[in-house]
C-alpha cells in the first residue's frame, strides 16, 4: 500500500511502532505528518494527553533533530503538570488563607510541646495546586533524570542496532535525536504524574520525601477540603492535624541537614541502576494496536518495561524503606502528641494511615516513574519504636538522635528498640555505655593499631577508607565512616551512614 493511501490511524500506528522499536525510518516520519488531527493523536496515544499537549509533544520531537542531546528539558513536564493542576484548580482565597494561618499558628505552639526541634525560620503558607507543582518540580526532575537517561539510551541503542553496518558512522545525529525523543516522551509522562499528584496531596510533605525547599511548610486548602469530605469530622480539627503533620515534617528536614541529601541520593542511586528492557520495548511495539491503547499506558505506568531489580537496587530499596519509615514514624508520634487535645485526633490519624496503606501519592508516583514501590508495612513498627523511646527517655533525648546520621536507629532497632533504649537510658544516668564493634573499630583506627583490611557490607575495605566526606546515599547504610563519627561532622558525612547499619553509642 502506498503511503498516500494509508489512513491517519494506519500512519500513526506505523510511526509509533517505528519509534518504540528504534526504526531509523521513523526519523524522517517525524518531520511532519500532514492531515493528522491532534485530537485523533490524543485518542490513540492512551497517555491522557489533551490535543494541545500532544501538539507540543510533536513539536518537541521535531526540535530534537537540532538539540545538543545533552541533558533534558523539563519544560514539557512543567507545562503538562500545570495544565492538569490548573484545570480544576482554585486560587487560595483570603478567607481560606486566614483560617489556615490560624491553624498553622496553633499547630506550631502545640508542636513545640511535643518536640525540641526548633520552629521554622520562614512562615508556613497556604498554596494552590499550581503553586505546589512549581515548588516541587525541581526535585521531581532530579529524581527522574536517571530514568529519562535510561529510556533515551534504550531508544538510541535500538536505533543503532536497526541501522545497516555501512550507516552506523552516520548515526550520531540520529542518536542525538532519539535521545531527545526519549526525554520528551518521559517528560510528558512525568508531567502527567506530577499533575495528578497535585490533585491529591494535602501538604508539602504528604508524599513523604522532601519535595519542598528546605524549611518550607505548606498546605493546599482545596485538597484539604477534598480530604475531609465525607469524614464527619469538623473541618477545623482536620486543618489543625494536617498543619501539625506538615510542620513536624518541615522542622525535621530543616534540623537534620544531612537527611534531605540522604533521601534524595538514595532514590537517585536506585534510579541509576535501571536499564530499560529493550526486548520488552520492541515486543510491545510489534503488537501495539492504536485502537486499544490501554496496553501502552499500562506498560508505561506499571513499569513493565523495567527489568527485575538488581541485588544492589534491592539493598538500596531496603535502606530507603527503613529511612522513610523512620521519618514517618517520628512524624506520626510527634503529631499524635501535639494534637492530643483534638477530640477526633485518633480518627484523623487512622484516615491518614489507611490512605497511605492503600497506596497513597508516594507509592503511585514512584511506581510509575522508576518502578519503586514504597510499602508502608514498616511505618507502624517505626512509630511503635519512637513511642517506646519517647516513653523511656523523653522527647529531648529522643530528638537528639536526628543530630547525626550515625546516631539514627537501625532496622534492627525498629524490630526491637530495647537495645537503643538501654543505650539512651545509660546516657541519661551518666553511665558509660558498653562499647560495640564499631566503637572498637574507631578506637583502633584512631590509635593506628589496626592495619588489617576489614569487611563491610559492601565488601573488603581498608581501615580509614571512609574517613572524611561521604558519598551521600551511595554507600551502604551499614558501613561506618570513621571520620564523620569522630569529628561529628553531620554535613560532611551526610548519607554515608543510614538507618540500617550498626550505630555507635550517642556519646561517641
Amino acid at each position: 500500500m502506498n503511503d498516500d493511501d494509508k489512513s491517519p490511524e494506519e500512519r500513526i500506528q506505523e510511526l509509533l511502532r517505528k519509534l518504540l522499536s528504534g526504526d531509523a525510518s521513523a526519523l524522517a516520519d517525524l518531520q511532519g505528518i500532514p492531515g493528522i488531527d491532534p485530537a485523533q493523536l490524543a485518542k490513540l496515544s492512551g497517555m491522557n494527553i489533551d490535543p494541545a499537549m500532544l501538539g507540543e509533544l510533536m513539536q518537541q520531537m521535531q526540535r530534537a533533530f537540532t538539540s545538543s542531546g545533552e541533558g533534558f528539558s523539563w519544560e514539557l513536564t512543567k507545562t503538562q503538570a500545570l495544565r492538569i493542576a490548573s484545570a480544576g484548580g482554585l486560587s487560595v482565597g483570603d478567607g481560606q488563607r486566614a483560617e489556615l494561618d490560624a491553624a498553622l499558628n496553633v499547630a506550631a505552639l502545640w508542636l513545640s510541646e511535643a518536640t525540641t526541634i526548633s520552629e521554622l525560620a520562614t512562615e508556613p503558607t497556604a498554596i494552590s495546586r499550581a503553586d505546589w507543582v512549581e515548588a516541587t518540580l525541581p526535585v521531581w526532575a532530579e529524581v527522574a533524570e536517571p530514568v529519562a537517561t535510561s529510556i533515551a539510551d534504550a531508544l538510541t541503542a535500538s536505533l543503532q542496532e536497526q541501522l545497516p553496518e555501512q550507516m552506523r558512522d552516520m548515526a550520531q545525529d540520529a542518536g542525538r535525536m532519539m535521545r531527545g525523543l526519549g526525554g520528551s516522551l518521559f517528560a510528558t509522562q512525568l508531567g502527567y504524574v506530577v499533575g495528578q499528584l497535585s490533585l491529591e496531596v494535602v501538604s508539602g510533605g504528604d508524599v513523604g520525601i522532601p519535595l519542598m525547599p528546605t524549611g518550607t511548610a505548606a498546605v493546599l486548602p482545596q485538597n484539604l477540603a477534598d480530604f475531609g469530605a465525607g469524614l464527619e469530622i469538623p473541618v477545623d480539627q482536620i486543618a489543625l492535624f494536617i498543619a501539625a503533620r506538615e510542620l513536624a515534617h518541615a522542622r525535621l528536614f530543616r534540623h537534620a541537614k544531612w537527611l534531605r541529601l540522604h533521601v534524595i541520593s538514595s532514590i537517585t542511586e536506585f534510579a541509576r541502576g535501571i536499564q530499560i528492557d529493550t526486548d520488552a520495548l520492541e515486543d510491545l511495539a510489534s503488537r501495539f494496536d492504536p485502537s486499544q491503547p490501554e496496553e501502552l499506558r499500562a506498560a508505561l505506568e506499571s513499569g513493565a518495561l523495567l527489568p527485575s531489580r538488581t541485588q544492589a537496587q534491592e539493598a538500596t530499596l531496603a535502606r530507603l524503606e527503613n529511612m522513610l519509615a523512620t521519618i514517618e514514624g517520628w512524624v506520626d508520634v510527634v503529631t499524635a502528641d501535639a494534637t492530643a487535645r483534638l477530640p477526633k485526633s485518633d480518627a484523623i490519624a487512622e484516615v491518614v494511615r489507611r490512605r497511605r496503606a492503600a497506596g497513597g501519592p508516594a507509592e503511585q508516583a514512584f511506581s510509575s516513574l522508576v518502578g519503586l514501590q514504597l510499602r508502608p508495612r514498616r511505618l507502624r513498627e517505626a512509630a511503635a519504636m519512637w513511642r517506646a523511646i519517647t516513653d523511656a527517655v523523653g522527647i529531648e533525648v529522643r530528638d537528639t538522635l536526628w543530630d547525626y546520621p550515625d546516631l539514627m536507629p537501625t532496622s534492627d532497632d525498629i524490630d526491637d528498640p530495647g537495645r537503643i533504649i538501654e543505650s539512651l537510658q545509660a546516657r541519661v544516668r551518666g553511665d558509660a555505655p558498653v562499647a560495640d564493634e564499631i566503637d572498637d573499630a574507631i578506637a583502633r583506627l584512631l590509635a593506628g593499631e589496626d592495619e588489617r583490611p576489614r569487611e563491610s557490607d559492601g565488601g573488603i575495605e581498608e581501615p580509614g577508607a571512609g574517613a572524611g566526606g561521604g558519598d551521600a546515599g551511595g554507600t551502604d547504610a551499614g558501613s561506618a565512616n570513621a571520620g564523620g563519627a569522630a569529628n561529628g561532622d553531620a554535613d560532611g558525612d551526610a548519607g554515608a551512614r543510614g538507618p540500617d547499619g550498626p550505630h555507635p553509642e550517642p556519646t561517641v
